[in-house]
């Protein structure tokens, strides 16, 4: 754990109004890893276990999705990813493969456990930011599927929409 990896947490979503203190209990029981430039950090349907947070490199992000592949984003220094891990065990949502030599941060719901353990508050404002963070990219893939949906064959307009549930 160093004072570098604190400050990158403390301007991320996730972490905001996190306490130094906290933080330092969740990087207590984080480790470092490396993915050398073309490996995947995990694919999609992998069983979640862990969020990571890239301190250096570039990942790119992809979903299969209708017999096509896609990539829905490009991770940068400073960037989380895999959220989900710290609050449910279902398959990832999609695929993170490093574009170049990238070093991350690797937290795991028991790194958030400890917390718990030692300061629920704070425990309770990373749950509460983890929330608000997976709605907000909830919001922003709904956004994303209207733009590259197939106008679907009953509706009369032109353009793009949802399909019909009939």
């Amino acid at each position: 754990m160093t004072h570098d990896n604190i400050a990158l947490l403390k301007n991320m979503p996730v972490f905001d109004r996190i306490s130094e203190g906290a933080l330092a209990v969740v990087l207590s029981e984080s480790r470092t890893i490396r993915v050398p430039a073309g490996d995947h950090f995990f694919l999609q349907g992998d069983e979640a276990l862990y969020m990571y947070v890239l301190v250096s490199g570039e990942a790119s992000v992809r979903k299969s999705w209708t017999d096509r592949e896609l990539e829905v984003g490009l991770l940068l220094p400073g960037d989380c990813f895999g959220e989900v891990a710290l609050i449910s065990t279902s398959g990832r949502s999609a695929t993170v493969r490093a574009v170049t030599d990238c070093t991350a941060l690797e937290i795991s719901p028991l790194n958030l456990q400890v917390l718990r353990e030692r300061d629920v508050d704070q425990f309770i404002e990373i749950q509460m930011n983890l929330s608000r963070e997976l709605c907000r990219r909830l919001l922003l893939s709904d956004a994303s599927r209207m733009l590259i949906t197939e106008p679907h064959p009953k509706t009369d307009e032109g353009g793009l929409s949802w399909p019909l549930l009939s």
